[in-house]
C-alpha cells in the first residue's frame, strides 16, 4: 500500500460550485438571509400571480382562485393561501439550494479516490490546510472535515474520528428534519383557512338568507353562489396544500440522497483510509 504524500486531485478552486448562479449566490448570504430575500421575493411572485388571475376572461376562473367579485378584494382568503402557498414554494426552494450544494460540493473530489491511496495524520493536516477556508455552513463537507481532522490530530483513534463522523451525520439529519417544520405547518394552514373561508362563506350565506325574500325570484341563485363561493376555498386550499405535499416529499428525498451520498463518500475515501501508524 502507498502512502499518500500528496492528493491527486485538486482542491484550489474548492467552494460554491458555479458562483455565477443565483442559487449559490443566495447560499452564500447564509441561511436567515437567503430565507428572508426569498420569502420576500415569493411573496412578491404570489401578489403578480393574483394580479394575473384577476384579468383572466374566465369570471368563473376568477371567482374560484381569488374571490375577485367579493367587497373586501383583495383581502380575500383566497389570496391568502396564494401568499401561504408560495411562501411555501420559497422554502423547498431553499432545501432543494441545500441539496444541491451538497450533492456539488462532493462532486467537488476534496479526498483522494485513488485505491491504493491513504491518509496519515501529516496528509490530514495537510487537508485540513487546504479545506479551512472553504466552508460556507456549519455542517457542509468542509466543515464535517475539519472537524473529523481535529479529532482524528488530538485522539490518533480512528474509532473515535468514526463515532465522532456517525455523530455529525445524525446532527445533520436532525437538522433536515428539523428544517421542514415550517414547510409542513404551512402544508397545514392552508386547509384551515380554507376551512375557516368555508365557515365564513357559510355564515355569509345564512345571513343572506335570513335577509332576503325566499320568495323573490333571486333569492335561490345568490344563495347558491355564496355557497358556492363558501366551498371554493376550501377547494383551492386542497389543491394547493396536495401541491405542496408532493413537490416536500420530491425535495426531501433529494436531500436525504444527498446526505446519503456525502455519507458514503467521506466512510470510502476518508475513514477508511485513515492510517494512525
Amino acid at each position: 500500500m502507498v502512502v499518500l504524500h500528496r492528493l491527486a486531485v485538486p482542491v484550489s478552486n474548492v467552494g460554491i460550485p458555479d458562483k455565477g448562479e443565483v442559487m449559490n449566490v443566495l447560499l452564500s448570504l447564509g441561511k436567515i438571509r437567503a430565507r428572508l430575500i426569498l420569502a420576500i421575493s415569493m411573496i412578491l411572485l404570489a401578489i403578480v400571480v393574483i394580479i394575473i388571475i384577476s384579468t383572466l376572461d374566465s369570471e368563473g376562473a376568477r371567482v374560484v382562485l381569488t374571490d375577485y367579485d367579493a367587497s373586501y378584494y383583495p383581502f380575500t382568503i383566497q389570496n391568502v393561501m396564494w401568499v401561504f402557498f408560495f411562501l411555501g414554494f420559497g422554502e423547498l426552494l431553499y432545501r432543494y439550494m441545500q441539496a444541491r450544494y451538497t450533492m456539488a460540493t462532493v462532486k467537488q473530489h476534496l479526498l483522494p479516490e485513488g485505491e491504493s491511496e491513504i491518509l496519515t495524520r501529516k496528509e490530514t493536516m495537510a487537508l485540513y490546510g487546504k479545506v479551512k477556508h472553504r466552508s460556507h455552513f456549519p455542517d457542509d463537507l468542509p466543515s464535517i472535515l475539519k472537524k473529523l481532522i481535529l479529532h482524528f490530530q488530538a485522539t490518533d483513534s480512528i474509532a473515535q474520528t468514526q463515532d465522532l463522523f456517525s455523530s455529525q451525520v445524525d446532527l445533520k439529519y436532525n437538522r433536515m428534519d428539523t428544517d421542514y417544520s415550517m414547510i409542513r405547518y404551512l402544508t397545514w394552514v392552508i386547509p384551515t383557512f380554507g376551512f375557516i373561508g368555508t365557515v365564513i362563506g357559510i355564515s355569509m350565506a345564512l345571513s343572506f338568507a335570513a335577509s332576503s325574500d325566499p320568495q323573490a325570484a333571486t333569492f335561490l341563485a345568490g344563495l347558491t353562489e355564496k355557497l358556492g363561493v363558501a366551498f371554493y376555498t376550501t377547494l383551492v386550499a386542497l389543491v394547493m396544500s396536495a401541491i405542496l405535499v408532493f413537490l416536500m416529499h420530491i425535495v426531501q428525498s433529494y436531500e436525504e440522497g444527498s446526505l446519503f451520498k456525502l455519507e458514503e463518500y467521506v466512510l470510502d475515501n476518508f475513514i477508511n483510509r485513515l492510517y494512525n501508524k
